[in-house]
């Protein structure tokens, strides 16, 4: 008698592969997911930090504007002075051009 071979162990290879293919596939998405998710947590992290600080800011400025009128000019003075380098009439600025 002669042994006939059947298809099947090339089908039952072929499928091995392919589902081997897949958890392959599968787990190489799960695991790039994984990194985009910790990398958008961390940006998160840092945007709330940053929300943080500006609420802080915005709350200076508040408590600022809210102080009566001399408490105002003196802060607009102060601000004039350090941000957009303003002098008063009649007062002399010096520039130290050694840049120490």
């Amino acid at each position: 008698m002669r042994e006939v071979k059947t298809e099947k162990p090339k089908k039952s290879f072929l499928l091995k592969a392919g589902l081997l293919c897949l958890v392959v596939y599968f787990s190489y998405v799960l695991i790039t997911q994984q990194i985009a998710i910790s990398e958008k947590r961390e940006q998160l992290d840092t945007l709330n930090r940053q929300i943080k600080v500006q609420e802080m800011r915005n709350s200076e400025l508040e408590h600022a504007v809210s102080n009566n009128q001399s408490g105002n000019d003196a802060y607009i003075e102060a601000q004039a002075r350090s941000e957009l380098d303003y002098a008063k009439s009649g007062e002399r600025v010096f520039v130290n051009i050694a840049g120490d």
